[in-house]
């Protein structure tokens, strides 16, 4: 099993979820989250005035697959966030040890 996790735009999720749902993905977590990476922010002006947001919104996805979906979720995500532009975010793919579903007690995959 392998934890996906993709941080994107939020503008970009409702694509995403759509296409998670097309392929038969099931089991997402969504967080809304600030940051930045290389882009360190943005600079905007206001009345004449030029200020600095050092973090922007973005939306963080997680979901457990089993490993012989990872290639297929992961370019399905990347394919529907991206814009070709600074600030498109990223996916992390980690390995998982072990999942357990609480009501039932069952492990591994089928507690996915």
């Amino acid at each position: 099993m392998k934890k996906i996790e993709a941080i994107i735009r939020p503008d970009k999720l409702a694509p995403v979820i759509s296409a998670l749902e097309t392929i038969g993905c099931s089991g997402i977590s969504i967080t809304e989250i600030e940051g930045h990476g290389k882009q360190k922010g943005i600079v905007q002006q206001w009345r004449g005035e030029k200020y600095v947001i050092n973090t922007l919104p973005k939306v963080k996805i997680e979901l457990v697959v089993p490993d012989k979906e990872v290639r297929k979720i992961s370019a399905s995500i990347i394919t529907n966030a991206k814009t070709g532009e600074m600030g498109d975010g990223k996916v992390f793919i980690c390995p998982v040890e072990n999942a357990v579903r609480i009501r039932t007690g069952e492990e591994g995959e089928t507690a996915i």
